[in-house]
C-alpha cells in the first residue's frame, strides 16, 4: 500500500488530473470548469499554512487527496472545518480515502479541532458510505440547491466530532503543528 504525506505545489499536476473528471462530468462537484494544475498549486499553497492538504501516493503515482477547510468566516467557527477527499477513479475502493481521512482527521485533532463538516452532491453512495464509516453522522440536506448538467443537485451535510468539551486554546496553524 502507498503512503500518506503533505501535498507539495509538485503535486498540482496529478491532483488536477484526478480532480477534473469529478468536474467535468459529474454534479459531484459543484464547480464547473476543472482547474489547471497552477491554480491547484495556488490552492495547495493557501490551504497549507492553517490546515493539512494530503496525498496518497503509490509506486510515486497519487492516487488521492484530502485537505481541510474553513467552515465559516466568523471567529466562533474556527473549531470546525470542512474537509474534502478526492480519490482517482482507478483506485477508488482500495482503501485510499480511509488512509486519506485517517491522516487528516489525525492532524485536525492534534491542531485542536472540535468538528469535521463534510457536504456531498446527492446521489453519491461511494462518499455517503466513506463518510458515515469514518464515523459522521448525517444532519440534513439541502434540496435543489445547486444546478449542474442541467438538473437541480441536493446536497446533504454530514458531522463527525473529534473532541468534547470547551476548547482550551484557538487551533494550532497546520505550519506551526510540526507534522
Amino acid at each position: 500500500m502507498g503512503t500518506v504525506q503533505v501535498a507539495s505545489e509538485a503535486d498540482a499536476e496529478a491532483i488536477a488530473a484526478i480532480y477534473a473528471p469529478y468536474v467535468v462530468g459529474t454534479a459531484i462537484s459543484f464547480e464547473e470548469t476543472a482547474p489547471t494544475s497552477d491554480e491547484m498549486a495556488r490552492r495547495i499553497a493557501s490551504t497549507l499554512p492553517t490546515f493539512p492538504f494530503l496525498v496518497f501516493e503509490e509506486a510515486g503515482a497519487v492516487l488521492g487527496y484530502c485537505y481541510g477547510a474553513a467552515h465559516g468566516a466568523r471567529p466562533a467557527y474556527r473549531w470546525a472545518c470542512n474537509v474534502s477527499v478526492y480519490v482517482a477513479q482507478a483506485a477508488q475502493q482500495r482503501g485510499v480515502g480511509r488512509a486519506l481521512y485517517s491522516a487528516l482527521f489525525e492532524l485536525l485533532d492534534r491542531q485542536g479541532f472540535h468538528a469535521l463538516f463534510a457536504g456531498i452532491a446527492l446521489p453519491n453512495a461511494g462518499s455517503v458510505a466513506l463518510h458515515e464509516a469514518m464515523g459522521f453522522e448525517h444532519l440534513g440536506t439541502y434540496h435543489k440547491v445547486g444546478f449542474k448538467l442541467g438538473a437541480w443537485r441536493d446536497v446533504g451535510y454530514w458531522r463527525r466530532g473529534l473532541r468534547e468539551g470547551l476548547p482550551a486554546a484557538d487551533p494550532i496553524p497546520f505550519q506551526a503543528l510540526g507534522a
